[in-house]
């Protein structure tokens, strides 16, 4: 840690300049840690108050350990004063908390004056998130996609699709198979008395599956395989953003 002899620090009262330093020091670092998850980020959803909650929340969590200093009953008074809040917000995105827990840490380790600490778990971890941006592991292909397919009812109908599938797709998954009944359509003749049409789809099953392309593939070149099945009647491909799930 810093010698910091020359402030003559004293838990029990810190001097003014001793909770300056250390303020401004986790502002710093907290800034350091928001400007990194900035630059990183994928997600378009980037809210201007959650970058400032990244920096201050730094700010309040030194301020806080100044307060209790080396008191034992500072801090049971402060857990109890924060346990009254009751806190709202929802983090959907696992990376958003490491974020928020990463400024939180280092604003700890400052007000307990572990500016070292603060510092090289700071610097690493947003070095970390920098490397993990271009890595592998960075591949921002998060949508989830949604396939339905008709085709006729025969048993090796599914190992076909997903043997295809697999040739695309880097997960998979059945979500649901159904057969298919009648399909009842009204219609009006030209005189505008409605009739009541039937199509027959006795022979038709239905698979839905949910799919992740792998890195780099193309949904064109999927799409296209999948209309070359034998006797595929309908197909249906849809890709959205799917909340996180742990």
């Amino acid at each position: 840690m810093f010698d910091i002899e020359w402030l003559s620090y004293n838990p029990d009262t810190p001097s003014f300049y001793v909770v300056l330093l250390t303020t401004l020091f986790s502002f710093f670092l907290s800034s350091l840690i928001a400007i990194t998850y900035e630059l990183t980020t994928q997600s378009i959803y980037r809210r201007a108050h959650f970058l400032q909650s990244l920096i201050l929340i730094g700010i309040v969590a030194a301020t806080v350990m100044q307060a209790i200093g080396d008191s034992l009953a500072r801090g049971l008074g402060i857990i109890g004063a924060l346990s009254i809040i009751r806190f709202r917000t929802v983090l959907d995105d696992p990376r958003n908390i490491t974020f928020m827990f990463a400024s939180l840490g280092t604003g700890i380790a400052t007000g307990v004056l572990g500016f070292s600490v603060a510092l090289t778990g700071a610097v690493v971890f947003c070095l970390g998130a920098i490397i993990l941006r271009f890595s592998p592991m960075s591949n921002n292909n998060e949508f989830i996609g949604e396939i339905k397919l008709k085709v006729p009812k025969e048993d090796k109908q599914q190992s076909i699709i997903e043997k295809l599938l697999k040739q695309h797709c880097r997960d998979l998954e059945l979500e649901q198979i159904r057969f298919l009944s009648d399909k009842r359509v009204q219609t009006y003749t030209e005189e505008g008395i409605p009739k009541i049409e039937e199509f027959s789809r006795e022979n038709l099953q239905e698979f839905t599956y949910l799919i992740r392309l792998k890195y780099r593939a193309s949904i064109n070149d999927m799409s296209s395989d999948l209309y070359k099945l034998e006797g595929l009647e309908d197909l249906k491909l849809n890709f959205r953003k799917r909340p996180t799930k742990l």
